[in-house]
């Protein structure tokens, strides 16, 4: 194949599609399958049962596909799916899933992960995901579309973070994080909503104002916050508000992190 650099290292059953490119030392497993137009830098390394889809771009010393990062894993059926269109920079780490997981790790279209950042096992990560230089998305976490973490941040195994919410720099974040929440300090603390992300996607001032009049309801009302949402999702007629209830009332194994 006229794309693979001679100095490459292709082992034996390994899949790639003739418009892929790899570049200069590169070292490519038996079971990993790259897509078309798939370009690798110099010196990556991907391993594992992983697929990387159509046009993603790896940069230089990323290590994608290794087993994951967790003493329970035994050697068992390990994958990584990656998805099209994404840009995946330098020294990025990408683990497969794990047993007690599901067995797999699965990256969406069109990300950017910045260089140094960490996506571990069984991490479940949507369509348009920024992760900014050096944060770390632990195991079992989700990440739904449009979410953009900060850099030096970390979310804690098993938290979910829905639609559209921005992580401020530096923050970890220990508990769930509603759609289009917007949430900073070191601690991690909800603090409104991502306004600037929801208008440059074109959201309409009217479910703007639905979302800081539900944002106000979850923040002050009465009962509890489960109670707030059960009552938010009765009385709205904002689908983006009932994205927001529905996220809180799913099934979850991390507590919600509430407005201040």
């Amino acid at each position: 194949m006229s794309g693979i650099h001679p100095s490459a290292v292709v082992e034996d059953g390994a899949q790639i599609d003739p418009s892929a490119t790899v570049g200069p030392f590169c070292l490519i497993g038996p079971e990993v399958v790259l897509g078309p137009d798939v370009e690798l830098k110099s010196h990556v390394v991907i391993t594992g049962r992983t697929t990387v889809g159509e046009g993603t771009v790896i940069f230089s010393f990323a290590v994608i596909g290794e087993i994951p990062q967790d003493l329970k894993f035994k050697g068992e059926t390990s994958a990584l799916e990656i998805g099209k269109r994404n840009r995946i920079r330098e020294h990025v780490t990408m683990n497969g899933g794990t047993e007690g997981g599901g067995g797999v790790t699965r990256v969406g279209d069109d990300g950017l992960f910045m260089a140094g950042c960490h996506i571990a096992h069984d991490a479940q990560v949507g369509n348009r995901v920024i992760v900014v230089n050096n944060a770390a998305v632990a195991g079992h976490c989700v990440l739904e579309d449009d979410v953009i973490i900060g850099g030096l941040s970390g979310i804690h195994q098993f938290v979910r973070i829905g639609q559209g919410a921005i992580i401020g720099a530096v923050t970890m974040v220990t508990n769930d994080v509603i759609p289009y929440g917007l949430v900073q300090a070191p601690r991690g603390d909800l603090d409104g909503l991502n306004l600037v992300g929801l208008k440059r996607r074109g959201v309409k001032r009217a479910d703007i104002t639905a979302l800081r009049a539900a944002f106000q309801m979850l923040a002050q009302g009465e009962g509890t916050f489960h109670d707030r949402a059960e009552r938010l999702g009765a009385e709205t007629d904002s689908a983006y508000v009932k994205q927001i209830v529905d996220f809180i009332l799913g099934e979850s194994d991390r507590s919600f992190l509430t407005p201040k």
